[in-house]
């Protein structure tokens, strides 16, 4: 009987070592190292290694001929807007997300879609019944849609070659497994090992392969990292459990941009795309509130507004609280700052709260004028002008900085029927004038308070 051999693998960059090594000498990651039973070496099935291949040869790069490039449509308008038009067809893509966001509802969206083209969704995880009863609540569209449960990449290759599909799922690849590898399911050696056989036959034959992946407990992709590296697309699932709003956004992708993000609606029926976000961000209340500021954000080439709440409360202990949802506490901290030297506010007395509307988690920096304005609003508890958002980033000097794409900002506030906003007085004059909207420019925070109010407030102590 053969002796079992065994090596230390990092979980982080796949170095591997012949023993455990607190500090991996690659990545400089600590505690990443598990245990891995080597097997046989050897590699990939025997489907995707009898495929011969001709040599690559080297070429100028002026001689190559580039084609363009035919994409798939996934009968998703969102899951298209991220990937860039579409997926293309021999591209490996990874959807990641924390467990009960939706990933498995969107993944099996996708492959029932009535788009004409055939799909096969490989599950590890649910049983065919289970499927089936997902199926009936979210709408069987496309008949030529083939469910398989099996957990052997070997077998999972084998229907693939067999059934030819357009589209694969893989859900999920933690729970695929070789025969050519003694570990188990959901190892380093395993993940990696299937990952570059999908990768392989999905260049080899021209199949897009989408394989679903599970979360860490500090967020990442569970998984080497060198799971990131092998495909082609990556992308996250974000949400909270408790909304009803899900946002799909792109962290890696070959075949086209990654500033795009989709926005979709948990229903009973499924996952609804979300073409106006603005509409779901902003909330229309009986009268007036103070502490509610609309900031105009993009994320990517897409213009939304969102609402920014704020409450700024006399503190009740030594230390002020500064609590923020959906936005970086650091930055904020640092607004807070430059609020109290340069318009002379009293905020180190003060607790401050900070919440964007619908659950979202913004880190565009233009909206660093729509945060300032709800906390004035809420320190000296008056509302703001009817009809006014802002768009705008605020430096350490007090200085008020155009925050990017203002023009796409400002038309779509003036689309939502807003009458003012405000933004930088540096920002460049617009190439064409947007009607039925005044554009107040500001230089610095100091000038914010004669525009946001509509009578004049002394500060309070």
């Amino acid at each position: 009987m053969a002796k079992v051999k065994k090596m230390y693998v990092c979980r982080e960059c796949g170095y591997d070592a012949s023993k455990w090594l607190g500090k991996c000498p690659s990545c400089g990651a600590w505690n990443s190292f598990a245990e891995e039973v080597v097997a046989a070496p050897s590699s990939v099935p025997a489907l995707v290694a009898s495929r011969a291949i001709e040599p690559a040869r080297p070429q100028k790069v002026q001689d190559i001929e580039c084609g363009k490039t035919v994409r798939l449509d996934t009968g998703n308008s969102e899951v298209n807007r991220v990937l860039g038009g579409g997926v293309v067809p021999g591209s490996l893509v990874l959807l990641g997300g924390e467990p009960g966001i939706g990933k498995s509802t969107l993944s099996l969206q996708l492959a029932l879609t009535d788009n004409g083209m055939k799909t096969l969704y490989v599950s590890g995880e649910e049983s065919a019944e289970q499927i089936r009863l997902r199926a009936d609540r979210i709408g069987i569209h496309n008949q030529n849609c083939t469910v398989y449960t099996e957990t052997l990449l070997e077998n999972v290759v084998a229907q693939i070659e067999e059934l030819k599909p357009h589209i694969v799922v893989i859900d999920s690849i933690q729970t695929m497994a070789s025969s050519l590898l003694d570990s188990s399911p959901g190892s380093v050696s395993q993940i990696r090992e299937c990952a570059a056989t999908l990768l392989k036959y999905a260049k080899s034959t021209g199949t897009a392969i989408f394989i679903i992946g599970h979360i860490t407990k500090e967020g990442t992709i569970a998984g080497p990292k060198v799971l990131e590296h092998i495909v082609d697309v990556v992308l996250q699932f974000e949400g909270d459990n408790n909304n009803i709003y899900r946002i799909l956004r792109g962290i890696k992708n070959r075949f086209g941009a990654t500033f795009e993000i989709g926005v979709f609606e948990m229903t009973g029926t499924g996952l609804k795309c979300v073409d106006n976000p603005s509409e779901i961000l902003l909330t229309h209340y009986a009268e007036p509130l103070s502490g509610v500021a609309v900031g105009a954000s993009v994320d990517g080439v897409r213009p939304y507004l969102i609402e920014v709440q704020a409450l700024v409360s006399q503190a009740a202990y030594g230390t002020p609280q500064r609590n923020t949802t959906g936005f970086d506490s650091r930055r904020m901290n640092m607004l807070l700052a430059v609020v109290e030297k340069k318009v002379g506010l009293k905020m180190f007395q003060k607790d401050v709260f900070l919440n964007f509307a619908g659950g979202f988690k913004v880190a565009d920096t233009g909206l660093d004028l729509a945060v300032i304005a709800a906390v004035v609003s809420s320190y000296y508890d008056t509302p703001l002008c009817d009809g006014i958002c802002f768009a705008g980033e605020i430096g350490l000097s007090g200085e008020v900085r155009p925050a990017p794409r203002t023009e796409q900002r400002v038309a779509e506030a003036a689309r939502l029927g807003f009458s003012t906003i405000v933004i930088s007085g540096y920002a460049p004059k617009p190439q064409k004038v947007v009607e039925g909207i005044e554009v107040v420019r500001i230089n610095s925070v100091g000038e914010l308070a004669r525009h946001i109010f509509n009578t004049q407030v002394e500060e309070q102590d």
